[in-house]
């Protein structure tokens, strides 16, 4: 029974997901001001006419003066749609929508998802042609086998612009890249390999067909579909399967595995038993691919063969063959050199591009800060994970590259710029956060939340057990937690699922009230007073839960002041390593991440703090990944005040230019010049930082404070924070209008094991 209701609320928030606050995963927005008249005329009559022209005379100039340069259809008839089958066109209308946020979420590519009544392949290949003019490259989804194959190669033939055929070309892009790989930790060569296919798709055939460009030999593959061994002797063969027959006299699928290298399903689950793998090579190579049950479970496989390197469709075991490595990617690298196909020389630099990626180092690229990364290149890290942010420069300059060394690009563009656009493209969106999260994965941490009977808190809790490693460990009392899970319909349990400590009832309260008071007793903390504290105060007994080690860090602030849960952190935590330094907030903006500090902590801070502040800045920022640009804000601009804030920001400067710093940082100045790279070059010219600050400290809380919340309200900013700094990650203390997902990324953050430093 409660199996069903978990499915029932995860069907219905699935539903609701879809349906609110709007309906739908995709909108469109203007990329222009339309606020006037003269807005007006420029973007329709009677401005546009210009525009018609310039590209009647020039077809090419549609990419410079409309959208089309960065539009992709996403394009279905909805014959075979997931693992739904032939659900019809408007049914597979969610799967367009999400392939389209995809294209957006991890390329920056516009989309238009397309479903089309049209059952016909000539007749879809026809319609497809027709939209020609409006798209810059055509993505085909979800299009049943063997119809797939001629609505590709038709529409490859009439149009000059890029088609791609996911299912098919995704998916042996990624098998192909992690195949590569998997060779090199084998120590097999591609050339001498057998390979066994499972399942006579399009993705399979498509695989088959990529692993024979990276040179696997055609005679050493061996393909079975639903009616065993693909060979010369059958006369029911498509084109497509006629191509892999082979002169043997094998037919099941045990007889094919004899002394097979390589396994490649894509075809149902269960379809391997582990007496098949026992009749392939040492160390085989087993690349069960059905989803959501593979053909063997990577567990019975390495049973029958425990040197064996497995990669499956599943986000829950290494090695994820997942379609989102490749698509966005390629099309964006296609798109940007104006590529009239997607060729084999193209998708061949995209597989290793990504195997590459994989081998390149030995963690993510998420900060030095970070520790606990162990995703080095072997047996369980084949194929990088799908938000490395390393693929969008990687993958997309690789074919952009490959497009144009093969002929099919329209546009010369220099590559060493292209790579540092991209690069700088990456964190502009709630990306930033991904790095963070993978980080927090690998290692296990008990997160402590004072507050533990706010809804907020109860349902951060949920979906750290369902997306996190961590444990969460909540304060409040019984009743209370258990009566707000009920209402909000939450399925975790107190004592089950995570650990709640009673404030008015639990066995380690004297422990607790005695360790308060031994830290406090010389300022004034007598044990009346500790007794009641730990009683009353969820804050206090948080930090002494860190302090004593039940927990690894604490998160407070979901109501209350700031600085009232800063005094009972810094009390309990603060020691001779460690000791708040100031505060950061990320703000994830549309046009990518702004830090600020310090928000919280130092009201009116001295020259030395304000040093302090942008060193430590320096370090946190350096978590997400991003190469801190840090500006020192005041109200005077190099030097052209005499006030207080001037004053303060350039003995900041001063004390950080006598150390040997490794970022880049300047002051004192205005917020807009820090923004502004072309403004402050006329105000101060030769200046040390370059390119927009990405990094604002300013000279009181009011200052940056008041900067933060402007750009939360009227700019659609998301918080992330505000971090606590010097604490060694072991505080975190949020503000009220701290959201679920909010919380989420703070627990993340706190979720993520960093030097006492931190």
């Amino acid at each position: 029974m409660s199996n069903t209701k978990d499915q029932d609320r995860a069907r219905q928030a699935a539903l609701d997901y879809h349906e609110f606050p709007k309906p739908g995963k995709l909108e469109i927005r203007a990329t222009k001001p339309m606020a006037t008249g003269r807005d007006l005329s420029r973007a329709y009559s009677p401005g546009v006419a210009e525009a018609c022209v310039e590209i009647e005379k020039n077809p090419a100039d549609a990419s410079r003066y409309t959208s089309k340069g960065n539009l992709v259809a996403v394009i279905s008839n909805g014959t075979a749609v997931l693992g739904l089958g032939n659900i019809g066109a408007q049914a597979s209308k969610p799967v367009m929508e999400g392939k389209a946020v995809l294209f957006k979420k991890f390329a920056g590519i516009d989309c238009f998802d397309i479903e089309v009544n049209e059952p016909d392949p000539e007749k879809l290949a026809d319609l497809v042609c027709r939209l020609e003019p409006t798209f810059g490259a055509v993505n085909l989804e979800d299009i049943k086998a063997p119809d797939c194959f001629l609505v590709e190669r038709l529409c490859k033939e009439r149009m000059n612009i890029p088609v791609f055929h996911d299912d098919q070309h995704g998916t042996a892009i990624v098998a192909a890249a992690a195949a590569y790989n998997a060779l090199i930790v084998a120590e097999k060569k591609v050339e001498d390999i057998k390979v066994v296919a499972l399942g006579a798709g399009a993705a399979g055939i498509a695989c088959l067909k990529m692993l024979m460009t990276m040179g696997v030999q055609h005679e050493n593959i061996l393909m079975l579909d639903s009616k065993g061994v693909v060979h010369t002797q059958r006369n029911d063969l498509s084109p497509e399967k006629a191509e892999f027959a082979q002169p043997t006299d094998k037919r099941t699928t045990m007889e094919a595995m004899e002394g097979a290298d390589l396994f490649l399903g894509v075809s149902g689950p269960g379809l391997l038993t582990k007496e098949m793998v026992e009749q392939m090579a040492d160390d085989p190579i087993i690349f069960a691919l059905a989803n959501p049950t593979p053909e063997i479970m990577p567990e019975e496989a390495r049973e029958a063969a425990p040197g064996a390197l497995i990669a499956t469709g599943r986000s829950d075991y290494p090695n994820q063959v997942n379609n989102v490595l490749c698509f966005p990617f390629i099309f964006r690298g296609a798109l940007d050199v104006g590529a009239t196909e997607i060729n084999d020389a193209m998708k061949l630099a995209c597989v290793e591009a990504i195997a590459g990626l994989a081998r390149e180092t030995t963690s993510a690229e998420v900060g030095a800060a970070y520790r606990g990364e162990t995703l080095t290149f072997g047996p369980n890290y084949l194929i990088p994970k799908p938000f490395d942010p390393r693929l969008l420069p990687t993958v997309a300059v690789a074919v952009a590259k490959a497009a144009i060394e093969s002929g099919v690009a329209t546009k010369e563009i220099d590559l060493n710029a292209y790579e540092e656009k991209l690069s700088a493209q990456v964190f502009k969106s709630s990306m930033i956060m991904r790095p963070v999260y993978e980080a927090a994965s690998m290692s296990r941490r008990r997160i402590i939340f004072a507050e533990g009977e706010d809804e907020r808190v109860l349902r951060t809790a949920q979906a750290m057990l369902e997306d996190t490693v961590d444990t969460p460990i909540l304060i409040g009392r019984p009743e209370v937690v258990q009566h707000r899970l009920e209402k909000a319909g939450l399925k975790i349990k107190p004592g089950v699922d995570f650990e709640l400590i009673n404030p008015e009832q639990d066995e380690r309260y004297r422990d607790y009230w005695t360790t308060y008071h031994e830290k406090l007793r010389r300022k004034g903390v007598s044990p009346d007073s500790a007794r009641a504290i730990l009683r009353t105060n969820a804050t206090a007994i948080a930090a002494i839960a860190v302090e004593r080690g039940d927990a690894d860090s604490m998160i407070c602030g979901t109501f209350g002041e700031y600085r009232w849960h800063l005094r009972y952190v810094t009390e309990v935590l603060q020691n001779k390593e460690l000791h708040p330094v100031g505060s950061l907030s990320l703000i994830i903006l549309d046009k990518g991440p702004l830090f600020l500090a310090d928000t919280h902590i130092h009201i009116e801070p001295t020259s030395e703090q304000v040093a302090e502040t942008v060193i430590a800045a320096a370090r946190h920022v350096r978590r997400f990944g991003v190469d801190p640009k840090i500006a020192l804000c005041s109200g005077s601009q190099f030097g052209n005040l005499d006030s207080h804030s001037g004053r303060v920001m350039r003995g900041a400067l001063d004390v950080l230019d006598q150390q040997e710093l490794d970022f880049e940082y300047e002051g004192e100045m205005h917020t807009d010049a820090a923004l502004d790279p072309e403004l402050r070059e006329r105000l101060f010219p030769g200046g040390r930082l370059t390119g927009k600050a990405n990094v604002l400290v300013y000279s009181n809380t009011d200052a940056a404070g008041a900067t933060r919340n402007i750009l939360k309200s009227v700019s659609d900013g998301l918080e992330v924070g505000p971090i606590l700094m010097g604490m060694g990650n072991r505080a975190h203390i949020v503000t009220p209008s701290i959201t679920v997902r909010g919380l989420m990324n703070i627990s993340a953050l706190a979720g993520t094991t960093v030097s006492t430093y931190g």
